[in-house]
């Protein structure tokens, strides 16, 4: 069912957990996926020695999983953009919970839009990524 504007009003939100307990398994298929093969996400050596305290997940994967979660509230080919700033890594074991919150809906022409500001923390509650999305949405 499509999102649709008569339904919204500013300081909406929705919110769900993209996922449970990361595995490393999951970071190195995103690799793979991706063709990202930076060892700070795949070897744990070279990732202390790099001065991390392990791997960790790759910031577009973290991305992507935000993204789900707003294809799932707005619905498919629904978004026309998607920006996102990563403040902190997502390690391995982490639990990731993505919200989009409606800052302002649009109408421009006869094609309705909504704003969403946008923000995923781990199981601790701490941001490890926020951002922004606009999307049509159904009048």
């Amino acid at each position: 069912m499509a999102l649709k504007a008569s339904q919204l009003k500013v300081a909406d939100v929705y919110s769900e957990c993209v996922v449970e307990n990361l595995t490393r398994t999951q970071i190195v298929q995103y690799a793979g996926a991706s063709g990202d093969y930076n060892p700070i996400h795949s070897d744990e050596v070279y990732a202390v020695y790099a001065g991390h305290k392990g791997v960790f997940a790759h910031g577009m994967l973290t991305m992507g999983l935000t993204g789900r979660m707003l294809t799932n509230y707005v619905g498919d080919a629904r978004l026309v953009k998607f920006g996102v700033r990563f403040l902190s890594q997502v390690w391995p074991g982490d639990t990731l919970t993505a919200t989009a919150t409606v800052t302002e809906l649009n109408k421009v022409g006869d094609q309705d839009f909504v704003e969403l500001a946008i923000a995923t923390v781990n199981q601790e509650g701490k941001e490890v990524l926020t951002g922004h999305a606009t999307a049509r949405i159904d009048p």
